[in-house]
């Protein structure tokens, strides 16, 4: 491969710098898994759709998936921190056409999320005005005022959202271990089981389902990578606040799954599940609290999503921030705002998909719920799911490749300082065996697993027949976007090979010199 292009002067960061210390970026990535919507939601969906009661396993194996691919992952971002991630990881390691068609899935994963959420807002919001105070509220109206919201945070300082993020997040996990403490007080029978934590659920026939279900739950964790760029020493920040977003999520998900079970009993959950939907773990604790402490959950639950969305907002525009500034996108995405530093361009660009979403949504008289939030939603997160599987790889290709540069240059002293050795020769470039080679090798192969499972058990997920060819839709939409993105690599290539140069160059390792 050919060494990157020198870095043109056009294309440099507008983002802020030092902006973000370790609560500001965990407030982000946890808001973008949204524990309550996760708890109340996705618990109860997994359940009714597995028949297994082993959830609470399930996330707690998750999370140790996840935290076997975080391991290089955020040595990656020690080496490359950058505002592209996924598509700056994947270049480094599996070169610019690979790195270019990710960025097009992560563009289509992380818009399709956010807009996805806006039909899970506008559905909970309208249905929580109606039951608490009588209003008719018709959900496209809730749904465009999350939109308006989101969007114009989304041109503001991304410590701004932080706070804001952070507050709603101290709320509904608060909500959250309110309603796990009733619910282990108040055990049925007067027994607490850890039945549902038992490892045996974790090899029943439905236990890709399950691990398909709770994967979902953790898209998000890996956008602190994304604010890498924005983070005060990103060293230090990133991998904090990546592994303790993995540790409380795991443990919240963990628990609060296994308290539903344990008020339920673990032979009653599957059936409860099934017909209380996201009302159970609310249901089950209204007995034992004050009216206002339920429907304050109720509220959170919505903000929750919201939260997810302002998130996911922040998140996709980074992505289309760092691809413009690549040259893969206009160079107009590649801007930040020079009042807030915030990716102006590239914000307004992803409000204006939110609004045409719901408009469609709303004239066509589709269902915001299962079509929207629902079907959207869970194809974001095979997207996500995706660039994961790919990122293992190219996390080991490019370990293995570094290793192997890092031998030759110590056996050839008449090359002076290696290439690869970077801007900034402080920062440790040594990767254990452990970190650098086996840990993409097991993460790879078991979220690659997942994926499997999660393709084949799509129906499952949408809701539809297994010969439903629904099923295929969502999974081919992301097959002709990483085309599309081999294509454009394709034709930079051959008509505009200096911009084809600058793929998976830009901000910090801009020049960065490493053989490729």
């Amino acid at each position: 491969m050919t060494a990157l292009a020198p870095p043109l002067s056009n294309v440099q960061s507008g983002l802020a710098k030092n902006r973000l210390g370790v609560w500001a970026v965990l407030v982000q990535v946890l808001a973008a898994a949204a524990p309550l919507t996760v708890i109340a939601g996705g618990a109860t969906g997994a359940w009714a759709i597995s028949g297994q009661r082993g959830v609470p396993i399930a996330y707690v194996a998750v999370a140790v998936v996840l935290g076997i691919f975080a391991l290089p992952y955020v040595a990656m971002a020690r080496q490359i921190p950058n505002a592209g991630a996924f598509y700056m990881y994947v270049t480094a390691g599996l070169g610019r056409v690979a790195g270019s068609m990710t960025a097009f899935v992560a563009l289509l994963s992380y818009n399709a999320m956010q807009v996805g959420l806006y039909g899970g807002i506008g559905y909970e919001a309208s249905n929580f005005l109606e039951s608490q105070f009588g209003w008719d509220t018709d959900w496209y109206w809730c749904a465009f005022a999350a939109w308006l919201v989101v969007g114009t945070f989304g041109l503001l300082r991304i410590d701004f959202s932080a706070k804001l993020l952070g507050a709603l997040l101290i709320a509904e996990i608060a909500i959250a271990l309110i309603l796990a403490a009733v619910h282990v007080t108040h055990p049925a029978g007067g027994t607490v089981s850890f039945a549902t934590l038992s490892p045996s659920s974790l090899f029943a026939s439905s236990a890709g389902v399950l691990a398909t279900i709770a994967i979902a739950g953790f898209v998000g964790f890996e956008n602190t990578t994304v604010l890498a760029e924005e983070a005060r020493d990103p060293r230090r920040t990133i991998p904090i606040a990546t592994f303790a977003a993995l540790l409380t999520i795991g443990l919240l998900y963990g628990f609060c799954a296994w308290a539903v079970t344990v008020r339920t009993g673990p032979d009653n959950i599957v059936a409860r599940a099934g017909e209380e939907s996201t009302s159970l773990i609310f249901n089950l604790a209204a007995d034992y609290l004050p009216a206002f402490v339920i429907i304050a959950g109720h509220i959170f639950f919505v903000t929750s999503l919201f939260a997810a969305a302002l998130s996911f907002h922040n998140t996709s525009n980074r992505y289309a921030y760092a691809l413009g500034r690549d040259g893969i996108l206009p160079a107009a995405f590649g801007r930040a705002w020079q009042k807030t530093q915030a990716p102006v361009a590239a914000s307004l660009l992803q409000t204006l998909i939110g609004f045409a979403v719901i408009y469609l949504y709303t004239i066509a008289g589709w269902d915001p719920y299962a079509q929207l939030f629902f079907w959207i939603t869970a194809s974001a997160g095979l997207g996500v799911l995706t660039l994961m599987v790919l990122t293992s790889f190219a996390m080991l290709g490019y370990f293995i490749r570094q290793r192997t540069r890092r031998r030759a240059d110590s056996h050839d002293t008449s090359r002076g300082t290696p290439a690869w050795a970077g801007i900034d020769r402080t920062r440790p470039r040594r990767v254990s065996v452990w970190r650098g080679v086996l840990c993409p090798i097991v993460a790879g192969g078991l979220l690659s697993l997942i994926l499997w499972q999660t393709v084949a058990n799509f129906h499952l997920l949408l809701g539809v027949d297994a010969g439903d060819r629904l099923r295929w839709y969502f999974p081919s939409a992301i097959l002709i976007f990483a085309l599309l993105g081999v294509v454009v690599a394709l034709v930079l290539k051959l008509a505009k090979p200096t911009v084809y140069a600058r793929i998976g160059q830009g901000g910090a390792i801009a020049e960065l010199r490493s053989a490729r």
